[in-house]
């Protein structure tokens, strides 16, 4: 299946922005984060196809994934 993963502002560094991945089957978000070393702690937003995500979910094939780390400012 293929999933379009987009990272935001620091998830971004040294990193590919906006890539489609080719996945298994029955492969989750939280996979997906693993496979691309993103700490856990960096991701403060999930969104799949724009709705609010789950770690656990399973991706389906043409889904996006949008990972936001916590943001700051003043």
């Amino acid at each position: 299946m293929k999933v379009r993963v987009k990272l935001f502002a620091t998830l971004r560094i040294g990193r590919d922005k906006d890539n489609i991945y080719e996945l298994k089957d029955g492969t989750r978000a939280i996979d997906v984060i693993n496979m691309l070393n993103i700490k856990l702690d960096d991701v403060k937003i999930l969104l799949i196809n724009g709705q609010d995500g789950d770690f656990d979910v399973q991706l389906k094939d043409g889904d996006v994934l949008s990972i936001f780390p916590p943001v700051g400012g003043g």
